[in-house]
């Protein structure tokens, strides 16, 4: 029998995953007894190639997925187990993810998680302590065989334990509104797969072109021996005016699909033949479009499974060219990355959007160009690059201090006063000024996101914080001054909570902050303006 991962590699075979939303309780009561009666009757079904079992979802405290995932792994089918980082820090991931490897629970999604919107008497504290990116770092280096101790004069070679076999997978949220919201989940995409991300999964959304644009990306950047798996939700009446409202950031009904999911479910059959359809057509887009595989969310009876991929092996082999024309729900001013092909209505891979490619050729400043960035951006060039002459002058200085931790206390104050008032900074020691475009993700970020933006923004503003998301206004900063493709070029940033409350400019010119990984490290330029190159400078 294949495993998951030789399936998602054999070119010749499209794939059904189905997702678990586990209930809070134990499988004892009520509603998680009919899920899992249900996750049970699907493992039987043939058609059905993996279950994917979810971590807290939505934010809620709920089962976890490791107790649903141990009894269905004893029937044969082959499991995806979600992990997110909100409720737990490194070392709790790390002991879940060797709990995962004991049990033989070897597929995992790694997510950064939905901000919690529940918890016992009242809501729950996020964690927060590392985000998706440093988790496919954390299980990458896992799968290599983690060294736990370095070298030592009696032991000259490295504790190293026994390396993992995890099949690492990601999340990629596409289907977002402005370019300073697309572009940087793009590259943050690159980074996951730079990190050991081995399959993709993208968001729920209701347009074909951006689902093939989103594939045009994925070849283009060199990526196109890593499976793409499409996401199908299956829309009800009360599910279409949840997403249409905002309330799940982003998942996006735009007001022409709500009207005729209100239209249908208006019919006899309350549109049910309408939303198994429009699912099914999805499948058969996504199978055209040429992604792996299809992920089917909101599944509630096994039937409803079974209908929508029956329908979707149904349609000719053609058919899918007219409902990706169909199943075009865009916003109004959804920016786009590459052009419309008019003779399909899908991404032309050739052609930059003219808007987009414009903005390009002339880069404007916008409001987040503000003055005390570009006054940020020559400090640091000039004080903080390593090899220049202030830089060297204040190693010494900081390398002759007496608190080797503060430094010296004048400057110490200086820091704290004109970084607590420029930045709001909270002094972490670690600091991604520098790596976010002079924004502070401690003060400013829900989920201290230092590797690139969480899928939960409402048209470019944070889900929490209601103002706009830090990475949309670090994009618009870099690409007034052509660095936006580099703003992820960096090392993956795990922050080093050691250094909290000493001075991250010690810590700079010291080489103790996450820096000496070689963060400044700039990639190869693309191939041409506007057409993303592959990793390397190879279109």
């Amino acid at each position: 029998m294949q495993t998951l991962r030789e399936k998602m590699y054999d070119a010749s075979q499209f794939l059904t995953g189905v997702e678990l939303v586990t209930t809070r309780g134990t499988l004892a009561t009520k509603k998680a007894s009919r899920m899992h009666a249900m996750a049970n009757a699907l493992a039987d079904c043939d058609f059905v190639d993996w279950l994917s079992i979810t971590d807290n979802a939505g934010g809620n405290p709920m089962l976890d997925p490791i107790a649903l995932g141990v009894p269905l792994r004893k029937r044969g089918k082959e499991l995806i187990i979600h992990l997110a980082c909100k409720d737990y820090n490194r070392n709790g991931l790390e002991a879940r993810a060797w709990f995962l490897s004991e049990v033989g629970l070897n597929n995992i999604l790694a997510l950064t998680g939905d901000y919690p919107i529940a918890g016992y008497e009242g809501v729950a504290r996020p964690v927060s302590d590392i985000d998706s990116v440093a988790l496919l770092t954390l299980l990458s280096h896992m799968n290599k065989g983690m060294i736990v101790a370095p070298p030592t004069a009696k032991r000259p070679t490295p504790l190293r334990l026994k390396g993992t076999a995890f099949f690492l997978g990601a999340v990629v949220s596409n289907f977002k509104l402005h370019e300073n919201e697309v572009l940087p989940q793009y590259l943050k995409l690159d980074k996951k797969i730079e990190t050991g991300a081995r399959f993709v999964i993208s968001q729920i959304g209701y347009d074909s072109r951006k689902c093939h644009e989103l594939i045009v990306w994925h070849g283009r950047r060199g990526h196109g021996n890593v499976p793409l798996i499409g996401n199908v939700y299956l829309l009800d009446s009360r599910v279409a005016e949840v997403f249409h409202s905002g309330k799940i950031p982003g998942v996006v009904v735009s007001d022409a699909l709500l009207a005729e999911c209100r239209r249908r479910a208006a019919g006899a059959d309350e549109g049910r033949a309408f939303f198994l359809e429009l699912a099914a057509k999805q499948v058969a887009v996504y199978r055209g479009l040429g992604y792996r595989g299809a992920y089917l969310g909101n599944i509630e009876e096994v039937k409803d499974a079974a209908r929508i991929v029956e329908l979707a092996r149904s349609y000719g082999s053609e058919d899918w060219k007219q409902f990706a024309r169909e199943i075009r729900y865009s916003r109004p001013g959804e920016f786009c990355c590459f052009a419309e092909d008019p003779k399909t209505g899908l991404a032309d891979p050739e052609r930059v959007d003219p808007a987009y490619e414009a903005s390009l050729k002339k880069r404007r400043a916008t409001k987040n160009v503000t003055l005390s960035y570009r006054f940020s951006r020559c400090v640091h060039a000039n004080a903080f690059t390593p090899g220049t002459t202030l830089f060297r002058v204040a190693r010494g200085i900081y390398a002759r201090a007496s608190d080797k931790e503060r430094g010296p206390w004048c400057l110490r104050r200086i820091e704290q006063s004109s970084k607590g008032l420029m930045f709001e900074c909270r002094e972490c020691g670690d600091c991604s000024l520098p790596d976010i475009a002079y924004l502070c993700p401690e003060s400013q970020c829900a989920k201290n996101q230092r590797n690139g933006p969480c899928g939960g923004t409402r048209e470019g503003r944070c889900e929490v914080l209601e103002k706009e998301c830090i990475w949309a206004r670090a994009y618009d900063r870099l690409k007034y001054y052509g660095q936006e493709q580099e703003m992820l070029a960096h090392a993956p940033l795990l922050q080093d909570n050691a250094l909290r409350e000493t001075s991250s400019w010690a810590n700079t010119f010291l080489g103790r902050d996450h820096f000496r990984h070689g963060a400044e490290k700039p990639p190869a330029p693309a191939a041409k303006p506007g057409i993303p190159a592959a990793p390397g400078g190879e279109s």
